[in-house]
C-alpha cells in the first residue's frame, strides 16, 4: 500500500494546456495550483481551432457532447487558392477520430468549459490575477514561484513548476532556458466583419490564403486575416487606415465602404506577432515547460493549440505515477521532451517550409511533377491528417486512484 504523499504541482499559465493539465492531473489525485496573470478569458484572436485531436481527447474524458452543446462551427474541408483557382487543401473526413471536422470556438468558451470541470475535482484550484515575478529555488532544485495576487506578495510552494505561459513565457525566461529561434517573414493583422445576408454561402469553416488574406466563419461575422510583412505594421499605420483597407480591400471579398464601416480605427486590427522557437531543453530540476511556452509555433494550420493540449496529456500521462509517489525527478520530467520532440521537430520544420516558399515569388509556371501532384486526390486526406491529428497524437490514460 503506498502511503506516501502525492507531489504537489503548481502551473502557471491557464491557457488550453495548462488548465487540460491542470484537470488531468488532478483527476490523478494530484494537488494542483494554477496561476493566471488575467482576471479572465475574455481575449479576442486566439486560437479557437478544436482539432480533431483535441475532440477525441474531450470524448476519452466523457464530455463530448456537452462540451459540443456550446455554439461552434464545423468545418469538414479548409479551403484555399493554388494559383487564382479554389482548392481543397485539407479533408478531414476520412480521420480515425470520432468527430472528423475541426471545431471553431471562441477560446474563452473552451477555457472556461475546462475550468468548470476541473473545479469539481478535489485538489484543484485557479488563482487569477497572478503575476509570476520570481522562481523559489532551493539547492539546484525549483521549489515554487513568488507571485503577486491583486496587488499582494505571495510564495506558492510546490515539487513541480510547469510553464503553460505561451510564447512570452516568464517561466523560461526566469529559469534561463535557452531557445531557438528559427523566425517568420510574416505577421498576421486580425478584424472583424459582421456578416451580411447576401454574403457568399461558403460552408462554415476557414478559407485562405489568398493574395495573404484568410477569413474563418465565426457565425455572425467573418474574423479575418492579413498577413504582412514582418515589422512592417507600423509602417502601415503611418500611411494611413484608409490605404491599409485599400489593401485588403483589393484581396477580400469586402468593399472599401463595408470596411471602412466595420473598421474605424486602428484598434480594431489586432496584431499576431508570428515566431517559430523551440527551448533547447524544456526542463530543469523541478520545473517544466510545455505547449508554446516549449515551443512557439506559426499559425500556419491552426495547431499551435492542438500541439500545447497533446504536450499536457503527454505530460499527465508520464508524469502522474511519479507525481503521486512523491518520486519525481529530472529523468522524468526529460522524458515529456522526448516524447514530444519529433512531433514539435516535424510540425516546425513543415511551417518553417511552408513560410519560406509563401516569401518567393513564383517565377516561373508549375512544373509537370507540381502539376501531377495538385491533382492527386489523397493529398487534402495527407494534409487533413497531418492538420487534424499532428505527427504523434496523445490520448489520456485512465484515471489513477
Amino acid at each position: 500500500m503506498n502511503t506516501s504523499t502525492p507531489s504537489s504541482c503548481c502551473i502557471v499559465g491557464a491557457g488550453p494546456a495548462g488548465l487540460m493539465l491542470g484537470y488531468l492531473l488532478a483527476r490523478n489525485g494530484i494537488p494542483v495550483t494554477v496561476l493566471e496573470k488575467h482576471g479572465d478569458f475574455l481575449r479576442d484572436f486566439r486560437g479557437d481551432t478544436i482539432h480533431p485531436s483535441t475532440l477525441e481527447i474531450i470524448w476519452r474524458l466523457g464530455f463530448l457532447d456537452e462540451f459540443l452543446a456550446l455554439p461552434h462551427q464545423k468545418a469538414e474541408k479548409l479551403y484555399g487558392e493554388i494559383d487564382g483557382q479554389p482548392a481543397t487543401m485539407a479533408d478531414f473526413t476520412r480521420l480515425p477520430t470520432r468527430c472528423k471536422y475541426i471545431a471553431f470556438m471562441p477560446q474563452w468558451d473552451f477555457l472556461n468549459f475546462l475550468h468548470a470541470k476541473a473545479l469539481q475535482l478535489p485538489g484543484f484550484q485557479l488563482i487569477q490575477n497572478a503575476k509570476v515575478d520570481a522562481l523559489i529555488e532551493e539547492q539546484g532544485q525549483i521549489k515554487g514561484v513568488k507571485a503577486t495576487v491583486e496587488g499582494e506578495a505571495r510564495e506558492f510552494r510546490s515539487d513541480l513548476v510547469i510553464g503553460c505561459d505561451g510564447r512570452h513565457s516568464v517561466i523560461r525566461a526566469l529559469a534561463g532556458l535557452e531557445v531557438q529561434r528559427f523566425g517568420s517573414p510574416r505577421d498576421v493583422l486580425w478584424m472583424k466583419v459582421a456578416k451580411q445576408a447576401d454574403d457568399p454561402e461558403w460552408s462554415p469553416g476557414h478559407r485562405g490564403p489568398k493574395n495573404h488574406f484568410i477569413m474563418i466563419d465565426r457565425g455572425d461575422y467573418w474574423q479575418c486575416g492579413y498577413s504582412i510583412t514582418q515589422g512592417s505594421f507600423t509602417a502601415l499605420q503611418e500611411t494611413g487606415l484608409s490605404a491599409f483597407l485599400q489593401q485588403v480591400a483589393s484581396a477580400s471579398p469586402f468593399s472599401l465602404e463595408r470596411l471602412q464601416l466595420e473598421i474605424a480605427d486602428w484598434d480594431r486590427v489586432k496584431l499576431l506577432e508570428i515566431r517559430i522557437d523551440r527551448l533547447q531543453q524544456w526542463a530543469k530540476p523541478g520545473l517544466l515547460c510545455i505547449g508554446d511556452a516549449a515551443h512557439a509555433m506559426s499559425p500556419i494550420g491552426g495547431v499551435g493549440v492542438n500541439l500545447a493540449i497533446q504536450d499536457a496529456v503527454a505530460t499527465a500521462n508520464l508524469l502522474s505515477g511519479p507525481l503521486r509517489k512523491g518520486s519525481l525527478t529530472l529523468k522524468d520530467l526529460e522524458k515529456v521532451q522526448r516524447r514530444r520532440a519529433f512531433a514539435t521537430w516535424a510540425t516546425q520544420s513543415l511551417q518553417i517550409m511552408i513560410s519560406k516558399a509563401g516569401k518567393k515569388p513564383r517565377r516561373k509556371p508549375p512544373g509537370r511533377m507540381e502539376l501531377w501532384l495538385r491533382r492527386r486526390p489523397f493529398l487534402p486526406f495527407l494534409f487533413g491528417r497531418l492538420i487534424g491529428m499532428g505527427f504523434y497524437r496523445e490520448l489520456p490514460e485512465e484515471a489513477q486512484k
